[in-house]
Formats: structure tokens, C-alpha cells, sequence
């Protein structure tokens, strides 16, 4: 089968991005693992694919990490999916809406930026029993994350602690992403993460650095929005507005998405 396909990055977390509206493109988790290969495919830390719609949204997103592995959310994928669902549609509203397995999400078209309305986090668990160098939290931001916050945020080791964390039995069985976090300044920070399915460091994550945010104001009382610098050196907008009993409503995620080319390969 030839497979079109657009090759997209948000923050430097890259995208093999396809319309699969007419449900005609059934890849296999070994297939999307093979397109996702940086050696023999095409290159990404995940797939993402534009099917219909089901419950009145303009479409439907489906995520799977470089492994093949479904996965509910990715908060930088859902920044290009936007974008590439806009063109896609030859849409010229700025806003559209999808469904995910982490609920409906609206993406709006912002310069040459896109603004993701997330889903309300849950699962938040601040100084869990898990072991680290440094304190671990955790909370739910349409992916699991825990967070940590380093004194040298550049010398971590984000592969040992990050898979030591991700295959801890606490968070069995199904894993965790792991973040490490420096802070620059109350309301700006820097972000490195260990990502579930890729098994190696990002150069960005969009619901990681959501997590990273929203645990910040937390434990130090920061304002919305909050800034976050990313290994691929691009600097992501949090929003959030805080509820009763640390709980979040109206958080967004505002960054780059960017088409990088466009081909067609046999799969």
C-alpha cells in the first residue's frame, strides 16, 4: 500500500500526520512502528491520524506513540493535528474541535502558533513513595505524568531516572511519563522528559510540560499563564485557572506546530 503522508513537528516533538477519514488505512502496530523509525522509516515520536467524527466534533484524533502503542493524548501531536486538520478541511475558522480518548479538545489558530484547550487533569498525587533524586508528584493531563524538579536540571540523567520512574510498580501497569524540572525564574521554567512509548528523552512534551506547569503553581503558588523552555529550545505558554481542592479548569497549551514535507511511501 502507498501511504501519503505529511511530516509535522511542534516544539521539535515530530509527527508522521495522515487523513484516514475514509477508514481505508488499517496500520498495524508494527506498521506504524516501522514508519516511526528514525533508521528505516520516516522518522517520529509518534502517528497521527485524522478519522471521523463521532460525537458531533469536526473530526476524530487518534495518537500512537513510536512504539505502535494507542495512546490517549499528546499534547504537542494535538498542536500539529489542528493545523494540518485546518488545512485538511480547507477550514477558514480559527477554531475546530476533535475527539480523543482524553475527551473533546479545541484547537485555535493563533499566528503562527496554535492554542490547545485541554482536558481538566486528574489522578494529582504530590510527593508520591516513588524514589528519585528529587521529590516525585504526579497528575493526569490526558497522560499520565510525574514531575520532579532538579537543582541541575542540565546534568540529569533523564534516561536512567526517567525509565526508573516510567517502570516503577507504582505506576504499573501501565507505565508513567517522566518529566525533570529546573526553575528559572516564579513564572517561567525548563523542561526535560523521559516519554512512555518513545523510551528515550523528547526534545518536547506537550502534556508534560502542562503537568510540569500546573504541579509548579501548586507547590509555589505561580500565576497563570507560565513559561516553558523545552530541549528543542522553543519556549511553550501554559494557561490554567485554578478551582477548589487543587483542581484546574481552562487549561491550554499554547506553542509552534510546523509542516516540515510532505511524501508517499510503501508500507
Amino acid at each position: 500500500m502507498k501511504l501519503q503522508f505529511t511530516k509535522m513537528n511542534g516544539a521539535g516533538n515530530d509527527f508522521v500526520v495522515i487523513d484516514n477519514r475514509g477508514l481505508d488505512k488499517n496500520l498495524s502496530k508494527e506498521q506504524i512502528a516501522a514508519l516511526c523509525d528514525r533508521h528505516r522509516g520516516i522518522g517520529a515520536d509518534g502517528l497521527l491520524a485524522v478519522e471521523p467524527a463521532e460525537s458531533g466534533a469536526d473530526v476524530k484524533f487518534r495518537y500512537y506513540n513510536a512504539d505502535g502503542g494507542e495512546a490517549e493524548m499528546c499534547g504537542n501531536g494535538a498542536r500539529c493535528f489542528g493545523r494540518y486538520t485546518a488545512r485538511l478541511l480547507g477550514s477558514d475558522e480559527a477554531t475546530l474541535s476533535f475527539e480523543t480518548i482524553a475527551g473533546t479538545l479545541k484547537a485555535e489558530l493563533v499566528d503562527h502558533e496554535v492554542r490547545i484547550e485541554m482536558s481538566d487533569p486528574f489522578d494529582l498525587e504530590l510527593d508520591s513513595p516513588v524514589q528519585s533524586l528529587a521529590p516525585v508528584h504526579h497528575l493526569n493531563t490526558g497522560v499520565p505524568h510525574t514531575v520532579a524538579f532538579v537543582d541541575d536540571l542540565e546534568q540529569c540523567d533523564v534516561l536512567k531516572h526517567g525509565a526508573d520512574i516510567r517502570y516503577h510498580q507504582h505506576y504499573s501497569p501501565h507505565g508513567t511519563n517522566a518529566n525533570f524540572v529546573g526553575i528559572l525564574s516564579a513564572n517561567h521554567l525548563a523542561v526535560r522528559t523521559y516519554e512512555r512509548g518513545v523510551e528515550d528523552e523528547t526534545l518536547a512534551c506537550g502534556t508534560g510540560i502542562t503537568a510540569c506547569a500546573l504541579i509548579h503553581h501548586l507547590l509555589t503558588g505561580a500565576s497563570s499563564p507560565i513559561k516553558v523552555d523545552v530541549k528543542g529550545g522553543e519556549t511553550l505558554s501554559i494557561g490554567f485557572q485554578p478551582g477548589p481542592d487543587n483542581t484546574f479548569t481552562k487549561v491550554t497549551l499554547t506553542g509552534p506546530a510546523d509542516f516540515v514535507f510532505e511524501g508517499e511511501i510503501s508500507v
